[in-house]
């Protein structure tokens, strides 16, 4: 009896094993299982986000068709108003304008979300409807012919003339700049407007030169038309920003996006959701977004735009195709950039305080004369006398 009891026990050591090998190939199975599930969860929201994303595409391309559609038929019938009554065709040609401009604003709301190449063939789009309205115009309205006339009718066609340039009045050439709040027609002045807490949702400003401009809160569009020397530091923008006709000007921008057309010799510091786009410009250099004012993080976050993209370096040329760097455009040295441009209240005064700390380094044996030192560069690039903060 005694002999028999080794193989009494053999059975049930033998369970036991079988046991634990059924429930490790359990446990296995389960985590084969939830890995399966957790792979097929995650293809099913990449193909609803891309669904998503397809189906907004889709539905700009058919908004953007229609419209497209619409102002070819207008200018198709142009010839016609210019046979029955030509009379109507500066008016016919104002409308045509402002749906392009309408269009082009549909680009910019959209370009978020649009693969780059939807977007280049839309601005290659407008940028064709552009010309043929300019075509049009040149051929249909003819120009006045040169007649001498007596110096009194001379001064009266010279006291008109500044008409030309009214901030609701249509250019053929560029986009339409909408009667709204900014700062148009000025020379040699310090331009300030907080934009926090009013209702303003677009901004203008037209025809300055040697000005600077203080842009402080948000605002949903700004439109930027022929700025000559001037210094524009503003705060985000919702949606997109338009510049054209810009020269020697130093601009600090954040929105989500940025196209410039005839900019030359300019300074670019920007903060901007998809890549800025130049058309015929030349000389002009980026850099990223160095504003800040007290609630600005507030602000970025409002537009959009806290995270930084480093979109402000990735620049579209539409005049450049070639695979080669555009010679247009350029990076802005790092020795050459402002560190911080700082906007700040004083007291309950409008007056802003704009302190540019440049990126200079000074040698530990010289670090006694350092604050001097900076104001002393700060008041050479800004032509300003700087508030000593420790006063």
């Amino acid at each position: 009896m005694e002999e028999d009891s080794p193989h009494t026990n053999l059975p049930t050591k033998t369970l036991d094993l079988d046991a634990d090998l059924q429930k490790k190939h359990q446990a296995m199975l389960e985590r084969l299982s939830n890995r399966h599930q957790a792979r097929l969860d995650t293809s099913l929201a990449r193909r609803s986000d891309s669904a998503n994303s397809s189906e907004s595409t889709s539905s700009f391309l058919s908004r953007f068709s229609a419209s497209k559609q619409s102002i070819d038929s207008q200018l198709a019938n142009s010839r016609l108003i210019a046979t029955s009554d030509p009379s109507r065709l500066r008016s016919h040609f104002a409308n045509i304008s402002s749906s392009i401009s309408d269009l082009e604003k549909l680009v910019a709301e959209n370009s978020y979300f649009l693969p780059s190449y939807e977007v280049r063939s839309s601005l290659k789009t407008i940028s064709d409807l552009k010309q043929n309205l300019e075509i049009l115009n040149s051929e249909l309205i003819p120009k006045k012919k040169f007649s001498f006339k007596n110096k009194a009718t001379a001064k009266k066609e010279l006291s008109k003339e500044p008409e030309r340039i009214k901030p609701d009045t249509v250019s053929v050439f560029n986009f339409k700049l909408p009667n709204s709040p900014g700062f148009r027609n000025k020379t040699n002045e310090t331009l300030v407007k907080k934009l926090r807490g009013t209702e303003i949702g677009e901004f203008t400003l037209s025809d300055l030169e040697s000005c600077e401009v203080r842009l402080i809160g948000c605002c949903n569009a700004v439109f930027v038309n022929r700025l000559k020397n001037c210094k524009v530091y503003m705060g985000p923008v919702i949606g997109s920003i338009l510049i054209e006709e810009v020269e020697g000007c130093v601009f600090v921008l954040a929105s989500h996006q940025i196209r410039i057309h005839l900019a030359k010799s300019c300074d670019f510091y920007l903060r901007v959701r998809s890549r800025p786009i130049i058309e015929d410009s030349n000389v002009v250099r980026f850099a990223p977004y160095c504003l800040d004012y007290e609630g600005i993080e507030m602000d970025l976050e409002k537009a959009g735009l806290s995270e930084e993209t480093g979109n402000w370096g990735n620049v579209d040329d539409f005049k450049w195709l070639r695979a080669v760097q555009s010679p247009n455009w350029c990076v802005l040295p790092e020795n050459e950039r402002v560190g911080k441009v700082r906007t700040e209240d004083i007291g309950s005064k409008s007056e802003v305080v704009i302190s540019c700390v440049p990126a200079v380094q000074f040698p530990e044996q010289f670090q006694d004369f350092e604050a001097e030192a900076q104001c002393c560069i700060l008041q050479m690039r800004t032509g300003m006398c700087l508030i000593d903060p420790g006063v």
